[in-house]
């Protein structure tokens, strides 16, 4: 019979034929990272500090860059000669095949030109919409109407569970490039235990919003500079189950965005400007892992400018004294404050109508969706 997760709706008396058994050990991705890292090491590699998947070999002026994801390998420098050594090192030690330029990765899609690299899931994409039989379907210019306020809805009809979970599942893969349906998805994901359908109407719209954007990907400029930001904003009570804000965060190295987030907050904010520092030290937190992770690449920052469109709490992280309004915020959101006086990050003010993380918050309009969507730089081909 078909495996338990993997039925096929359209065929259910259908079985699998097995081409070929998968690693049946659960251990197996950790005894060949065992293996893996002790070789590279060996042939004087260095780990990297906080990301241990990464290794670097410095040789005079040149570097060599590698990527681990169990068995798949990324790696790249600054020499053509130190490329091509590696990769008979490699072949020479381990059965491996070498797919040349970078082209497509887990599902990823990259192009690379001399002015940047833009990396999408366009097939992907197409195979998802394919998939839930949505690839004819109407196309909307945005991924959630801003009337749309999903909640529990127990009177609504109950719908199938699993294939609301698969929609989420492969909704959620899609996000690793596509930060402009990380809000929506992730709002969506919130009721996977009883979806109803108004959550199934409401992930149909991201289909048909990716139906209208399929080619979408990210963009990666080669003349961006290497200076770091990170952008973090809150939408107060915006859960209408449990009434938590929603933390919407981004990080930015030049002009290329590297990192996003948008998440419900663990506890019940009190105030917006709880609401608003518990966002920023969620950004802190995260420009401070890539502060740490950079600095292995030979990269120094201090004072990394992080936006938010809230004065009062930066004027809670600043000023120390304001200590009798800040009782109810929990003691381990503090480390903003102190991070700011060790000058690892600086807190600036920006206008509402500038913050790119409002993206991650809460629905918007079309214009002010397609414009912060291109200051992410998430763009056509």
């Amino acid at each position: 019979r078909q495996p338990p997760g993997f039925e096929n709706p359209k065929y259910p008396n259908h079985v699998f034929k097995l081409h070929k058994a998968l690693y049946g050990l659960k251990q197996a991705p950790r005894a060949w990272y065992e293996r893996l890292k002790a070789f590279l090491l060996d042939k004087g590699f260095k780990m990297g500090s906080v990301d241990k998947t990464l290794f670097l070999l410095k040789q005079g002026t040149d570097t060599l860059l590698v990527q681990i994801y169990v068995d798949d390998i990324i790696f790249g420098g600054s020499s053509h000669a130190l490329v091509a050594k590696f990769s008979d090192t490699m072949s020479r030690e381990f059965e491996m095949s070498m797919m040349g330029e970078l082209t497509f990765f887990l599902g990823l899609q990259i192009k690379q030109t001399r002015e940047g690299t833009f990396v999408h899931q366009g097939k992907y994409t197409k195979d998802v919409l394919k998939k839930f039989d949505m690839g004819e379907a109407k196309p909307l210019s945005t991924p959630m109407s801003t009337t749309t306020a999903l909640d529990e809805d127990k009177e609504g009809e109950a719908v199938d569970q699993k294939e609301y979970r698969s929609m989420i599942g492969s909704l959620l893969y899609l996000t690793a490039t596509r930060p402009d349906i990380q809000f929506a998805v992730c709002l969506c994901a919130r009721f996977q235990s009883s979806p109803r359908t108004s959550h199934r109407q409401a992930i149909k719209r991201i289909l048909r919003y990716l139906r209208f954007t399929p080619e979408f990907g990210l963009w990666f400029s080669a003349s961006s500079s290497l200076s770091l930001c990170g952008y973090s904003d809150a939408d107060y009570a915006g859960c209408r189950v449990e009434r938590k804000s929603t933390s919407g965060t981004c990080q930015f190295l030049g002009s290329s965005l590297v990192s996003w987030s948008s998440r419900k907050q663990s506890s019940v904010a009190q105030s917006t400007t709880e609401a608003e520092y518990v966002a920023a030290a969620a950004c802190c937190s995260q420009l401070l892992w890539m502060i740490a992770t950079l600095r292995d690449f030979g990269l120094e920052f201090r004072r990394v400018p992080l936006f938010c469109d809230s004065t009062s709490a930066i004027s809670v992280a600043k000023n120390p004294v304001l200590h009798s309004k800040t009782k109810h915020i929990e003691v381990r959101f503090h480390f903003l404050r102190d991070h700011y006086e060790k000058g690892d990050i600086d807190l600036h003010h920006i206008d509402t109508q500038n913050q790119l993380a409002d993206i991650f918050t809460k629905p918007l309009d079309q214009a002010q969706f397609a414009r912060l969507r291109g200051e992410l730089g998430v763009c056509f081909p």
